[in-house]
């Protein structure tokens, strides 16, 4: 198996132990089919131009510097070297401050996961110690990671036979539940309701298994690509279960009902709401005109 490429190498510091490491992707992107934006004419890729926003002049990249907005539209601008001497402890370290609860933390807060790898063999032993010993302790350390041009929360744990890191939102990034959910009534429901729902979910538990899911679109999207590339006709994106257009009404005590296999047992005749919603779809039968009775003239 070729060797995974590290896009940032430092060191591990957990109060005076310190270790070499490296991070790389936890996560892949080869499956992922990319659309582009091609002029349907001359059939090439648009491509986009960086230009000044009032001119519309076209930039060269030599001439383009960060800069930071004030309240008045004006800009702070920063040199790339001025940049790079902020000084962040975390810019080559990544430094356990402390310790929480595996589960203490809130899976809103995690944005991005990556490995952890130990940077040479000196480093292994240090490595595994603190991978068992949070493993054991069933603790995530908590600290701080300068990666790509932001200084990034992260929370480190024990993941198969070595660590991962996962970068954490900070709080003023996150919305306050309560806030969002305002609105929801707090009404009470039919316990009934409740317990035929968590039947349902007791019928279904199973062990999480993510490669029993598959991507139908990206799917369809390949073998549309294919049928193109082999000079065939265009066909819609299949697959998946098709859905009713519309506002269908649904009674959710009859859906829970079916769900946990609770359906009532059909009878022979139709109970008065279903032969009603039936007299209302189906067109009311016209009665056939008495023929006229003849009568004679009277003289």
């Amino acid at each position: 198996m070729a060797t995974a490429r590290s896009f940032w190498k430092g060191h591990l510091r957990l109060a005076l132990v310190t270790i070499p490491i490296r991070l790389v992707s936890a996560t892949s992107s080869e499956d992922k089919i990319a659309l582009h934006q091609v002029d349907r004419k001359s059939k090439q890729r648009i491509r986009y131009q960086k230009v000044a926003g009032e001119t519309g002049k076209v930039v060269p990249q030599s001439d383009i510097v960060q800069g930071y907005e004030l309240d008045d539209g004006s800009y702070v601008l920063f040199e790339p070297d001025e940049l790079d001497k902020l000084k962040l402890s975390t810019r080559h370290t990544i430094e356990l401050t402390e310790f929480v609860d595996a589960c203490s933390i809130d899976p809103l807060y995690f944005d991005n996961p990556y490995y952890v790898l130990p940077d040479g063999d000196v480093a292994e032993e240090g490595y595994r110690i603190i991978r068992d010993a949070l493993k054991e302790s069933k603790k995530f350390g908590v600290g701080q990671l300068t990666m790509r041009g932001r200084e990034n929360l992260i929370a480190m744990k024990p993941s198969g036979d070595g660590l991962m890191i996962e970068t954490l939102r900070y709080a003023n990034e996150v919305r306050d539940a309560d806030d969002v959910f305002s609105e929801i009534s707090n009404g009470k429901l039919r316990p009934e309701l409740i317990e035929m729902a968590k039947q349902l979910i007791k019928e279904r538990t199973r062990k999480f298994e993510p490669g029993d899911f598959k991507n139908h679109y990206a799917e369809a999207l390949r073998n549309l690509v294919k049928e193109k590339v082999e000079g065939g006709e265009s066909t819609e994106v299949g697959g998946g279960d098709e859905r009713p257009v519309g506002g269908t009404v649904i009674d959710f005590m009859d859906a829970l009902r079916r769900s946990t296999g609770k359906a009532p047992a059909k009878s022979g005749r139709p109970s008065a709401k279903t032969a009603a919603s039936q007299q209302k779809r189906e067109p009311a039968k016209r009665s056939k005109p008495k023929p006229k009775s003849k009568t004679r003239a009277r003289g």
